[in-house]
């Protein structure tokens, strides 16, 4: 798993711009089957995303989401776009994220009706409580005063069918009025994301912003005036929570490396000329060397170079060893170089730009230990400088 990448799909072109609106130096990825993917990170942070889009229709949604999960391993996979009210419960503007996902159009037609079949998905518990965090935080919509009142976020059941609902009194709105009463929107795309994440075990989140009422004015002047608001506040809402994501995984990462290589009971080693007894407290003992886990210290540009130096030696013995793979070696070197370069220019973003450049590090050689050990430190002193 990448700990420090999400990918989020959308099913339009407008969804999509309202999220590259929102990432800073994005580039060109192409899957080997010509599906095009775009990286890059969420402004003023070091969470990289991936964008992808897939068209209209659960059917089309799940393959590209299935080819990003394997593509690009995310810490989550994101659905983000604008969808249809049901019952009036969600303003024009609102954003939604699904509690769980229903796929209506599953049934059986027999001779006294149809038979509803749904499947349903739910949101990953993390996913769910870190969204409902952020809504009551409040801070993530974009400023804009001249748009009357701030977006909210609800939180509910989406319903996902393979046609567009655009009626309140047809006989497939009845049905649905019928069955999935308790949903809050209706869309095209999350119950085939839904089911790829599923299938692939990565967590999802479908996050919609409110366009239409689905009640026989979506392809009205007004529905079009919304369209572009609501896609906004989609994405405003989604990179938000990508960034809380990541930030918590890397939460996650060090606990797990600190618990990895933590210090360890005393060993005492007698000295018998002496009569006395010494205690070793280690990180982590390798090949007879002691890592001390002790932060390094660093008081200016020149202890973070001197720290900076040791680390890269580290990374050349690794991958003399094969520990190290050519690909990572080369993007582990990338970052650290960003960070060099970054501490001689010492301006005063320089402490920033150095601590994001060993975020992106610790992600990349998050599954070695010794190195992620090595790091971790070094991280959190450069991050208290910042």
């Amino acid at each position: 798993m990448s700990n420090d990448l999400v990918v989020i799909l959308t099913a339009l072109n407008l969804e999509y711009d309202a999220v590259r609106r929102k990432l800073d130096g994005a580039r060109v990825h192409r899957h080997e089957r010509g599906t095009r993917f775009e990286m890059g990170t969420v402004q003023g942070t070091s969470c990289r995303v991936v964008l992808g889009l897939t068209n209209k229709g659960n059917h089309s949604a799940a393959v590209i989401a299935e080819r990003a999960i394997q593509e690009f391993s995310p810490v989550a996979v994101m659905f983000v776009g604008v969808a249809g009210a049901l019952w009036s419960t969600a303003r024009l503007g609102d954003v939604v994220m699904a509690t769980h996902v229903y796929a209506y159009h599953g049934g059986t037609s027999e001779d006294d009706g149809l038979k509803g079949r749904p499947r349903v998905w739910e949101t990953a518990h993390g996913i769910s409580q870190l969204g409902s965090h952020l809504a009551r935080m409040n801070d993530w919509a974009d400023a804009t005063p001249d748009r009357g009142r701030a977006p909210q976020v609800r939180f509910g059941a989406i319903a996902a069918g393979e046609v567009v609902q655009n009626s309140r009194v047809s006989a497939e709105a009845r049905w649905i009025r019928q069955h999935y009463n308790d949903a809050l929107a209706i869309e095209m795309e999350a119950a085939g994301v839904a089911q790829a994440a599923h299938l692939n075990g990565a967590p999802v989140a479908i996050i919609r912003g409110i366009s239409d009422r689905a009640d026989g004015t979506k392809s009205s002047a007004k529905d079009r005036n919304w369209q572009p608001r609501a896609a906004a506040n989609a994405a405003a809402f989604a990179t938000r929570l990508a960034v809380e994501l990541v930030e918590e995984q890397e939460q996650i990462a060090m606990s797990q490396a600190k618990r990895d290589s933590g210090v360890g009971p005393k060993e005492h080693v007698s000295n018998t000329a002496h009569h006395s007894t010494v205690g070793i407290m280690a990180a982590s003992v390798s090949e007879s060397s002691v890592y001390m886990n002790a932060n390094p210290k660093v008081t200016g540009p020149a202890d973070i170079l001197t720290e900076l130096d040791g680390f890269h030696e580290h990374l050349r013995r690794h991958h003399a060893k094969g520990v190290l793979d050519d690909d990572t070696h080369r993007e582990a070197l990338a970052e650290l170089g960003a960070a060099r370069r970054a501490v001689r220019e010492n301006t005063p973003e320089s402490p920033k730009r150095v601590t994001m450049a060993l975020k992106r590090l610790r992600g990349l050689i998050a599954d070695i230990p010794e190195l992620a050990a090595r790091l971790a430190p070094l991280v959190a002193a450069t991050g208290d400088l910042a």
